[in-house]
């Protein structure tokens, strides 16, 4: 049986600064940033909306914070629950958030629901690589590893992307049954898995290697193939298919 195209994935029939107010009472904190740099809204104008991390997209959306809580804190706080929550239970655990009200809860699971109807991921098909990167580039701002699952269709599109675990990629932390857990409900034909690395280092490690491989004969077993593992940081990549390691 046919595994992979070179240096691409085959079809599954192939495959097997703001200062405080001066205003007495209590004041809240303001985002600081460098003299030099620009405030969210600023820099999407001068630098266009990619140039924005996903937290000062977060900045710009909620536009406050609150008292003893300054918008780009808030924000932080809502994006670290935002990469392990399902998106059935979005509204209720956001609520938890010390600082975040409905209207903000209301106006964040309104934004992501517009953008998956809009930019549905489904339309996203993959062949190689390289294609990979534009989906889950904003992840390597992460200050963690954080390890991802795409699953894919019959037609090789992305039907989801998860994050799987947030720290070290090691084989006590990721289990084949987590990775694999969601692409089963879903019926996924393929799966890739991916992480950053925030060292900005793209060689992979031994327990890269490791956890690869023991995902690899995981879902040869499952009949769900892993297609790829793949090291990321905003700008560059390594495929261990492309470096003939998978």
């Amino acid at each position: 049986m046919k595994n992979k195209l070179e240096k691409g994935y085959t079809t599954l029939k192939e495959l097997p600064r703001r200062e405080p107010s001066e205003k007495s009472g209590p004041q809240r904190q303001m985002v600081h940033y460098g003299e030099d740099a620009l405030l969210p809204r600023e820099k999407l104008f001068a630098q266009g909306p990619g140039s924005l991390s996903d937290q000062e997209l977060l900045c710009l959306l909620f536009g406050t914070g609150t008292r003893g809580k300054d918008v780009f804190r808030l924000a932080g706080e809502v994006l670290s629950l935002l990469d392990t929550l399902e998106p059935s239970v979005l509204p209720e655990t956001l609520l938890s958030v010390r600082g975040i009200g409905t209207a903000k809860v209301a106006l964040l699971t309104a934004a992501l629901e517009f953008s998956r109807r809009v930019l549905c991921p489904g339309r996203n098909r993959i062949h190689r690589p390289k294609e990979i990167l534009p989906l889950i580039r904003h992840y390597a701002e992460r200050k963690q590893e954080c390890l991802l699952s795409l699953s894919l269709n019959g037609a090789h599109e992305v039907m989801s992307i998860r994050v799987v675990s947030v720290g070290l990629v090691n084989r006590t932390v990721v289990h084949p049954r987590e990775v694999f857990a969601d692409p089963l409900t879903e019926r996924a034909a393929a799966l890739l898995v991916a992480h950053n690395h925030p060292s900005g280092n793209l060689e992979p490690s031994g327990e890269d290697a490791e956890v690869t491989s023991r995902l690899k004969q995981a879902g040869d077993i499952l009949g769900i193939p892993l297609l790829d593992h793949i090291i990321f940081t905003t700008d560059a990549y390594f495929s261990f298919l492309e470096e003939g390691l998978l």
